[in-house]
């Protein structure tokens, strides 16, 4: 009888019943998946998690979390704290950093965000949308703003947000309904936040009619905010750029009136280098 042959295991298919036909391969290292997930948990809101909550979230057995976390911070990705909880080790911002900074959107908006930035003395920022928040690609601080945590690679609610609320008046009914939930409206807001969904939906379609946004201390007191989209060759919003100021020296009116030309001018800029009009 001739030796039989070895197989890797992603070379292995099922057989199914009576044989008849061949399970679909796959390649995904599921330990690999689950500490990928692990890392994924922490956001601006949640710098740090203590491990049997990570297990809980994550949906992996505490000794598993465990066998990860402690990878992880043998890797240099995790740290634990003294009091036995775990953060985001500064690899892990190098290597977000590394990866925003080589996307193509980036270096192209690079110029036109810091023209923008330098005319008007103001903060600059531009993001992209991620599930229901606004993840930050961009941030050009030039003011003392009460939202002076936010980095590159921040995330906030997008529908407290002027960049995240342009981006979600690109959306059509079906898909804005997969990606806001009652839980993108929740946690503390200033008062002028939507509450939901319904109550968002007009301001979506006035925006998307006159083509701009502003967040009038929605996302926290002392900011408003104007922007505008970038957009591809297709006509498509894959990206937003604002203009951040404090709501003390800026009234409402003044935003709109004097910023918001600028902005979009440095959005046009920025779409016909992505080839779009």
């Amino acid at each position: 009888m001739p030796p039989r042959s070895k197989q890797t295991t992603a070379d292995t298919t099922d057989a199914g019943d009576g044989g008849s036909a061949p399970a679909k391969r796959t390649y995904q290292v599921e330990a690999l998946a689950k500490g990928l997930r692990m890392l994924g948990l922490f956001s601006e809101q949640r710098p740090w998690m203590k491990l049997t909550d990570m297990a809980a979230e994550a949906g992996v057995p505490l000794p598993t979390a465990f066998r990860m976390a402690a990878t992880l911070v043998t890797e240099g990705f995790l740290e634990q704290l003294p009091d036995g909880s775990y953060r985001p080790a500064p690899k892990v911002l190098t290597l977000g950093f590394s990866a925003l900074r080589g996307l193509d959107l980036v270096q192209l908006a690079d110029g036109p965000l810091r023209r923008l930035a330098a005319a008007t003395g103001q903060t600059v920022n531009m993001g992209v949308l991620s599930d229901d928040y606004v993840l930050y690609l961009v941030r050009l601080r030039n003011n003392d703003l009460v939202t002076a945590n936010i980095q590159v690679g921040s995330k906030l609610p997008a529908v407290r947000t002027s960049m995240g609320k342009l981006l979600l008046s690109f959306l059509d009914d079906g898909e804005l309904e997969a990606r806001l939930s009652p839980a993108s409206f929740a946690g503390a807001a200033a008062p002028n936040a939507s509450r939901s969904l319904e109550e968002l939906r007009p301001t979506l379609a006035e925006i998307r009619r006159r083509g701009w946004a502003v967040q009038d201390e929605e996302l926290a007191y002392g900011l408003r905010s104007v922007a505008a989209p970038v957009l591809d060759a297709t006509g498509a919003a894959v990206a937003a750029v604002n203009i951040a100021v404090p709501a003390m020296e800026f009234p409402a009116a003044q935003v709109v009136r004097d910023l918001r030309p600028q902005v979009e001018d440095a959005c046009a800029e920025i779409s016909r280098l992505l080839g779009g009009s």
